[in-house]
């Protein structure tokens, strides 16, 4: 029978960062996942409704799966010197999208499972209902930080991390469980939200998120927001940015997936008011931009150059 030192060292051997096994029992934070639907922190992201009795039961996922093996992948890299401002990118999306670059990888650890006796192995990499940093964190890769990112503690650690897992029938022994908070008492990530999207600690209401207006939100930015989005036309980096676990610990990626694209670097106030759907497709359709599609860019780009978001000079083009 595989040993589950030996699925590690296969995953470590495709390029991801970390490895961890866990089983699929139900989570501890079902009423938390609960009383935040109800709250209407998913916005319009209906799914998660559809989605939550598998959220909180993983078995449901795949009954027949017994293990889930979960591993991370770094996209860090460093921003560049700042200069002229200009709209900004988060940077899980400078380069390949990770859907596409994460599955090809998660899709050769699963065949490999395969190979090894498995019967099912189902990778996911951010899509259907697979709670992952709650797998993450039982699987002992990291805590969930009051920004609700998985944190790694260590060299190379931090939230700069793409989560996948493969949920395989295979019977692996399972890790212990990451149990300690090394948060403590800093709140730099919530402090540093302009749009003061944290209610509370480890508590994200979607509907105030630089993340969820500029790539899940669709029509018109709400105009009591849309002042403090500090020049982000897709994405956020801020409470990501200000973690003393990623300013001490986090190091660039080894992937070349995820190295920035320069496509953005001279890109004026117009530029995707210009383009035209064939030449956004060429451009980005293999990028995380293709989520909110040309029309969402062109929003995004406005707002961004607006005004009210080009704060002092200091917001340089990350794209």
């Amino acid at each position: 029978m595989i040993a589950a030192a030996d699925v590690k060292d296969r995953a470590l051997a495709l390029g991801f960062s970390a490895c961890g096994i866990t089983d699929l029992r139900p989570t501890p934070h079902a009423q938390a996942l609960d009383e935040w639907l109800t709250r209407g922190y998913a916005g319009t992201m209906r799914y998660l409704h559809r989605q939550a009795a598998r959220r909180k039961e993983p078995q449901r996922i795949a009954p027949e799966a017994r293990s889930a093996v979960v591993v991370l992948e770094s996209y860090y890299t460093p921003d560049p010197p700042a200069g002229a401002a200009r709209p900004k990118i988060a940077k899980y999306a400078r380069g390949r999208d990770y859907h596409l670059a994460m599955r090809e990888r998660l899709d050769r650890l699963a065949g490999w499972l395969v190979e090894r006796g498995a019967a099912v192995a189902r990778p996911y990499v951010d899509a259907g209902p697979v709670p992952e940093r709650e797998l993450a964190q039982r699987a002992g890769l990291g805590w969930i930080g009051k920004n609700t990112m998985l944190i790694r503690p260590g060299a190379g650690g931090g939230s700069w991390f793409f989560i996948g897992a493969v949920l395989t029938d295979l019977p692996l022994d399972p890790d212990s469980p990451f149990e300690t908070d090394h948060c403590g008492s800093c709140t730099r990530c919530l402090e540093a939200c302009p749009t003061q999207a944290f209610p509370s600690p480890r508590v994200l209401d979607a509907t105030r998120c630089i993340s969820y207006l500029t790539i899940e939100h669709k029509g018109p930015i709400p105009e009591e927001i849309s002042g403090d989005l500090e020049g982000w036309a897709f994405g956020c980096d801020i409470c990501n940015d200000v973690c003393p676990w990623n300013v001490r610990f986090a190091e660039p990626t080894t992937l070349v997936d995820y190295e920035p694209r320069d496509t953005l670097a001279q890109a004026g106030p117009d530029f995707f008011d210009q383009l035209s759907p064939e030449a956004f497709d060429q451009a980005f359709g293999d990028t995380p931009l293709e989520r909110p599609g040309l029309e969402g860019m062109r929003r995004n780009w406005r707002t961004a150059w607006a005004r009210d978001n080009r704060g002092t000079g200091e917001q340089e083009n990350r794209g």
